[in-house]
């Protein structure tokens, strides 16, 4: 078996490299992939981390996918849908606070109603900010039409997660009907990058039927549709959802953590000029998760700014974090602990992906 110090020298990684790194099992294996990744952020972006505040606006959601607590079968979900006035006091909020942006996520909706709200939004919150605050959409499959309608309203970003890069395993965790198509989201990336944004996506770590080669995969579909952005994290389940019958297939969470913490290595070692993001699922797993996930290659933390009195209404896994802090208590906090792991919050400083503004140059 060849050596991970050898694989690490390499400048392209093969499937068969990327299935040998994220199979590692020793200790001082995981260290020295974690060094690697490491080094190339710090060459490629520095030691900066930014911030995003995070408003989940909405839980009403159209989709019933297998894995998610806000799934629109789940009928022991409280609804609610923040008022504009509320969401612009937490953009005030966000821009007292020094953040350059904030994302707007919510339960996936397509109506005109909603569409017509959003752009409105939008014009709204750049009306109220600097006109450089940038605006992360994360709001779902939609047309190309409407994305191209949230861009030419100011929004920036957009992040939609394939979840799995493979169709028979998507199959598995969506139901099986034209509202749940691996096709549709495939096509609704190539639309979002298409509209002009600065296009993400992400995966989910450690589900159930998943294998590593599968995880592989997903890196080299990220790498070869050329994402700017990157949010994935380990799957953890949830009690009301149909998936949650398919727990006995998991492995241990402090497996899925360090996997997850692999997978975020790997990847910046294949694409060293992209926003990968350290998500909330690490923290809910290992309290000092996210910093783990910084000190292996990430340099986007989101904060959550969302109202305290909604937070446990969205709850997409259980166990999670932060959702009995306030907005100003999570950021405090958050400063602290990126300190501590010699990281620098980058205040005033947009964050823009350097993968995408290499890509526009190019173009």
């Amino acid at each position: 078996m060849i050596a991970v110090s050898e694989i690490l020298e390499k400048q392209v990684l093969s499937r068969q490299d990327i299935i040998r790194l994220l199979s590692i099992t020793d200790k001082g294996d995981q260290e020295l992939l974690i060094k690697k990744a490491y080094s190339i952020k710090e060459s490629t972006i520095g030691r900066k981390v930014y911030l995003r505040g995070l408003i989940e606006f909405s839980n009403y959601c159209r989709k019933d996918c297998y894995y998610c607590g806000i799934r629109s079968g789940n009928n022991k979900v409280t609804r609610y849908s923040l008022s504009d006035e509320e969401i612009l006091r937490v953009v005030e909020l966000a821009q007292k606070k020094q953040l350059t942006g904030i994302v707007l996520q919510s339960g996936e909706l397509n109506s005109e109603d909603f569409i017509k709200r959003i752009t409105a939004l939008i014009t709204k919150i750049k009306s109220a900010t600097d006109p450089e605050f940038r605006i992360t959409l994360s709001l779902g499959e939609q047309s190309l039409e409407t994305y191209q309608r949230w861009f030419n309203a100011g929004a920036q970003r957009y992040l939609l997660r394939i979840e799995t890069s493979s169709e028979e395993l998507y199959r598995k965790i969506h139901p099986d009907n034209e509202l749940h198509s691996f096709n549709v989201r495939l096509r609704c990336l190539e639309y979002i990058q298409k509209a002009g944004y600065m296009a993400g996506t992400g995966v989910m770590i450690g589900l159930p039927f998943q294998t590593i080669e599968n995880l592989a995969d997903d890196l080299l579909f990220i790498k070869e549709r050329d994402f700017d952005m990157v949010g994935m994290g380990p799957y953890l389940e949830h009690a009301d959802t149909p998936l949650y019958n398919h727990k006995d297939l998991l492995m241990p969470v402090t497996e899925r953590f360090n996997l997850s913490i692999r997978m975020i290595a790997v990847l910046r070692i294949m694409m060293p000029d992209i926003n990968i993001a350290s998500t909330t699922a690490l923290q809910s797993i290992v309290p000092s998760g996210r910093e783990a996930g910084l000190k292996a290659g990430a340099n986007v933390v989101m904060p959550n700014l969302t109202p305290l009195k909604y937070r446990r209404s969205y709850l997409l896994y259980d166990n999670k974090p932060c959702i009995d802090k306030e907005a100003d208590d999570c950021l405090e906090c958050l400063e602290r602990r990126i300190k501590m792991i010699g990281e620098e919050i980058a205040y005033n400083d947009y964050g823009d992906s350097i993968h995408f503004i290499n890509r526009i140059l190019i173009k």
